[in-house]
C-alpha cells in the first residue's frame, strides 16, 4: 500500500511490494492500480519490502569505488568499444544527453546478461569482462544483477495487470533479457563546472530503470507542470522508472518521465557520487508497436513499428555509446 507519510521525503509515491508479491489478489490489483497511477502521471515511484539484500548494495558500492580508484591506464584497459559501449568500462565524455553535445561528467562500468538466451546472438549478448585488480567487482555485479533482474520482473508483473494483461505478458521477453548493471562514478568537481548538470536531462530508453539508492542527492524530474523536483530514495527504498520502450509499447499511457542529474552543493563538490541504475531491456526480437487495446479506436498508434534490437541500436548511435 501506499505510504503517504513518506511521500514528501521522496517526492514521488512510496510503495510496498510485499503487498503484490504476498497479498490477496486484491492487494495485488491496489498495488498494480496505484504503481500506474505513479507511472501515468509522473513516470516514478520508490518501492520498499523488495528483498535484495542491504550487504549486497554496500559490496558493489565498495568493489564500485575500489575499481573507480584505479589508476585511468588500467581502467582503460577493460573498455569494449566493440560492443558499442554496452559491457567494461566507458571513461568520462564518451556518453552525452540525446539532443545535447555536452558530455556528462561521468565514468561508468557496464554489465550484461550473465544467462542470455541459448540461441542468442552475440553480437547483442557480448560476455561480461573480470577485472583482474579487483575479482569480487564483477561477481558482486552480476549478483545484483541477478537479484534486480528478477524483481524487475515482479514490476513487471504488476504493471501488465495495470494494462489489461496478463500478468506474465513481459516474462518470455524479459527473462534473458538484454538488460544492462550500470555502476557510475560522477568524480568530485574540482573546479568552477562549466554546466550546473552532471548528465544532461534525458529518458530512460529501456522498459524500466530500477535505480539503487545513489551516494549523494542530486537525480532530478521534470513534473508535467514544468518544474524540476529532487527525488531523495531513502536507503531502503528502490526508484523505479518507465523508460521509452515501455511509453512507446503502451502508446504514451504510461511515460517516460524527463529526469537529470545536478551539481551538488558547492559544501559537496570535494565527494563524488555513485549510482547503481539497472536499465530493464527485453529480448532484442520484441516488439514494441502499441498494444493495439491503447490506441483509441480510428486513431494512428503515437510511434511508428520497431523491435527492441533496432530501437537500441538507433538510441546508442544518439547518446554516442555506438558509431
Amino acid at each position: 500500500m501506499a505510504h503517504s507519510d513518506d511521500n514528501h521525503l521522496t517526492g514521488i509515491p512510496t510503495l510496498d511490494i510485499q503487498s503484490f508479491i504476498n497479498g490477496d489478489d486484491a492487494a495485488k490489483r491496489a498495488f498494480a492500480s496505484q504503481l500506474g497511477e505513479a507511472y501515468e502521471t509522473i513516470g516514478f515511484a520508490a518501492i520498499h519490502g523488495h528483498g535484495i539484500s542491504d550487504d549486497l548494495i554496500a559490496q558493489l558500492y565498495e568493489e564500485s569505488e575500489a575499481f573507480f580508484a584505479l589508476p585511468s591506464e588500467v581502467k582503460r584497459q577493460y573498455a569494449r568499444p566493440e560492443t558499442n559501449n554496452q559491457r567494461g568500462f566507458v571513461s568520462m565524455g564518451v556518453e552525452h544527453a540525446k539532443d545535447s553535445d555536452a558530455a556528462d561528467l561521468k565514468e561508468f562500468w557496464q554489465v550484461g546478461q550473465p544467462h542470455p538466451p541459448a540461441s542468442h546472438d552475440p553480437a547483442h549478448f557480448p560476455s561480461n569482462n573480470n577485472v583482474s585488480e579487483r575479482p569480487e567487482f564483477q561477481a558482486t555485479a552480476v549478483r545484483t544483477f541477478e537479484a534486480l533482474e528478477e524483481l524487475g520482473q515482479v514490476v513487471l508483473r504488476a504493471i501488465a495487470l495495470h494494462l489489461g494483461v496478463k500478468e506474465d505478458y513481459f516474462e518470455p521477453w524479459v527473462s534473458g533479457g538484454n538488460s544492462i548493471l550500470r555502476a557510475i562514478h560522477y568524480p568530485p568537481i574540482t573546479g568552477e563546472p562549466n554546466t550546473a548538470v552532471r548528465a544532461g536531462q534525458h529518458e530512460d530508453i529501456n522498459l524500466i530503470t530500477l535505480l539503487v539508492g545513489a551516494s549523494a542527492s542530486g537525480l532530478e524530474v521534470l513534473r508535467n507542470d514544468n518544474t524540476w523536483i529532487p527525488i531523495t530514495a531513502l536507503p531502503e527504498h528502490i526508484v523505479v522508472n518507465v523508460g521509452d520502450m515501455l511509453q512507446r509499447l503502451t502508446n504514451h499511457r504510461l511515460k517516460s518521465t524527463t529526469h537529470r542529474v545536478v551539481n551538488p552543493p558547492r559544501s559537496e563538490w570535494s565527494k563524488p557520487r555513485f549510482s547503481m541504475p539497472f536499465f530493464c531491456h527485453p529480448q532484442p526480437a520484441m516488439r514494441l508497436d502499441a498494444m493495439q487495446h491503447l490506441v483509441p479506436e480510428g486513431e494512428d498508434p503515437a510511434e511508428s513499428p520497431i523491435s527492441a534490437g533496432e530501437y537500441l541500436d538507433q538510441r546508442l548511435r544518439e547518446i554516442g555509446l555506438a558509431k
